[in-house]
């Protein structure tokens, strides 16, 4: 096991073009899973090869256990890697790609069939050893190839989108199968995807990427619940998270956001009122699972009436979509709610549950404390 750590890691493909990778910062510690998460294009594959010695970068410096690595061929790195394509030798079977990177290192062949045990089983492949690949499924492939990275035992392993090619049900299975490998082996892990899924379901660390820069790097809870910018936000989450356009008011020394359905306005208390801001036209992001629907006026929070008009229900929710300030909003409900196209319903927002955005730059506005807000709602329910 290692800790990997990035320092100022900038990658540029020739003067006068736009770097790939610029000023990427990362540490992770000893037997962490990081997750290098963003679209097509963002940079996290070439990063990846980075660190494992496929591209040189342009400036920086790559770590692994405090040793400068930066210089280095991939096979000096002690790193083992596994490809989207899964890379496998079509002439040899199974157990011979697996111990084929043994075979190059000149292990005894004692040692090489201990290891090949050892992988088949934590793999459950054992009774694929002699089959070659095109006799295999996709999902037997994969498990191939990362048996083939697991015999080398490296200091870090690295994945490259390794489940993209498999269908859905396949890719569920298989990410169970690789947390619960990594709980078994604790080596230090790192993992390309574009599909925000896997990056909260697998890493104990996540950095989101876009332009070859890094968004946000944190816990997936702190990036799904305090993301730092609109585009985190807008990636993290399924479904994702619902902007709203909406200009500031003051009214009483405190802000207000104005909600319209077409039917109905609501006053949103946001917090302490801003000079700077009343006025203003900002981005109001809310995540679908915050959006309650009440049965009416009690509880405290403010409502606003709107019609419905489209349903989806997916089984474990039902999701509705309404028109908010000229926007479409999706509302994650129970499935058990009745309820069809052209219905009024009640729905009711929790404004400390509300996040704020600049509507130029995207970047996250920090207006008032959660129990600030709260105030400002006992206050406009008492008026």
């Amino acid at each position: 096991m290692a800790t990997l750590e990035l320092r100022n890691v900038n990658k540029t493909y020739g003067s006068g073009l736009p770097d790939t990778l610029k000023d990427i910062q990362l540490s992770i510690k000893d037997g962490e899973f990081l997750i290098l998460v963003g679209p097509s294009g963002c940079g996290k594959s070439t990063l990846m090869n980075c660190i494992a010695g496929l591209e040189n970068i342009t400036g920086g410096a790559i770590l692994i256990d405090d040793q400068d690595v930066s210089g280095m061929s991939p096979k000096d790195r002690d790193i083992a890697m596994v490809f989207q394509s899964y890379a496998l030798y079509p002439t040899m079977n199974v157990r011979e790609n697996i111990e084929f990177g043994l075979k190059i290192r000149k292990m005894p062949q004692a040692a090489i069939d201990e290891e090949v045990a050892r992988v088949a089983k934590l793999l459950q492949i054992e009774h694929l050893l002699a089959r070659k690949p095109a006799q295999l499924s996709g999902g037997q492939q994969q498990r191939v190839a990362m048996g083939r990275a697991l015999a080398r035992r490296p200091k870090i392993y690295l994945f490259d989108e390794p489940l993209s090619n498999l269908d859905a049900k396949l890719r569920v299975e298989m990410r169970t199968e690789m947390k619960l490998m990594h709980q078994r082996l604790k080596t230090t892990t790192v993992y390309v995807t574009h599909d925000q899924i896997e990056a909260m379901t697998l890493g104990d660390k996540v950095a989101v990427m876009k332009d070859g820069v890094i968004q946000q790097f944190g816990t997936p809870q702190q990036i799904y619940n305090d993301p730092a910018n609109q585009f985190v936000a807008s990636f993290i989450g399924s479904p994702p998270m619902n902007f709203i356009p909406v200009r500031l008011a003051k009214q009483d020394g405190r802000l207000l956001a104005l909600l319209d359905s077409g039917q109905a306005r609501c006053e949103l208390p946001l917090g302490p009122a801003s000079d700077d801001l009343e006025g203003r036209e900002i981005i109001l992001g809310i995540r679908p699972e915050q959006i309650a629907l009440g049965a009416g006026e009690g509880n405290g929070l403010p409502g606003i009436r709107a019609e419905v008009q489209v349903t989806e229900p997916t089984g474990p929710d039902l999701l509705v979509f309404v028109t908010l300030n000229q926007t479409k909003v999706c509302c994650r409900l129970a499935p058990d709610i009745a309820c069809r196209v052209g219905d009024s319903l009640n729905l009711q927002f929790d404004p400390a549950r509300v996040l704020l955005f600049d509507a130029d730059s995207g970047e996250r506005l920090h207006l008032a404390s959660s129990n600030a807000v709260k105030d400002n709602v006992a206050h406009f329910k008492g008026r």
